[in-house]
């Protein structure tokens, strides 16, 4: 029986020292993000989560799309070179800066690389047809040459649309766990 009481002893002091150790909160992250995280997982995002992730993929999307019509036209390619381009280096973009992120957390390459793809594919391929469609449909815009207004204001107008466009793309893709969700996992 003494035996009983000292291990029932000995046990607390185990878990009372475990719980202490674990119960100092101020060494971890702030804890605010994790009701966004859980919002991901229960399939309840508002529109400002689903902006902001958005905005993260236009901002290596147009990154890619404006050095690409710069340079196709600056070296006076044909409007399809151009687009390929710019569509190329918007993928590439659009992935990097996704890929910089989780290798910030310490994810090794290849995973990071496959959340990557799996996180941004989609979104960028909504957005690369949105903004080349405007700018192949806009009179004038892909004749138009880095002097001219046109040039910048169908670009600009182009990735506005995309990102209005995309925005319930993703939108829908957080709310199933998808996407930019993922990437989130990586964010803690």
């Amino acid at each position: 029986m003494q035996h009983d009481t000292h291990h029932g002893r000995h046990g607390r002091h185990d878990h009372d020292a475990d719980h202490a150790a674990h119960s100092d909160h101020a060494s971890h992250a702030d804890h605010a993000g994790h009701s966004a995280h859980s919002a991901h997982s229960a399939g309840k995002v508002d529109w400002a989560m689903a902006a902001r992730a958005t905005l993260h993929c236009l901002t290596g999307c147009a990154i890619g799309e404006i050095l690409g019509m710069v340079i196709g036209t600056a070296l006076g390619w044909g409007n399809m070179a151009t687009m390929v381009l710019a569509i190329i280096l918007a993928f590439f973009f659009g992935y990097t800066l996704t890929l910089r992120s989780i290798l910030k957390a310490g994810v090794d390459f290849g995973t990071a690389l496959r959340v990557a793809l799996a996180a941004d594919t989609l979104s960028i391929a909504v957005m690369e047809l949105i903004d080349n469609g405007v700018i192949a449909l806009w009179p004038g815009a892909m004749d138009a040459t880095l002097a001219d207004t046109l040039f910048w204001g169908a670009l600009a107008i182009s990735l506005a649309a995309a990102f209005v466009a995309t925005t319930p793309v993703n939108k829908w893709m957080i709310g199933r766990g998808k996407g930019h969700a993922v990437v989130h996992q990586y964010h803690h």
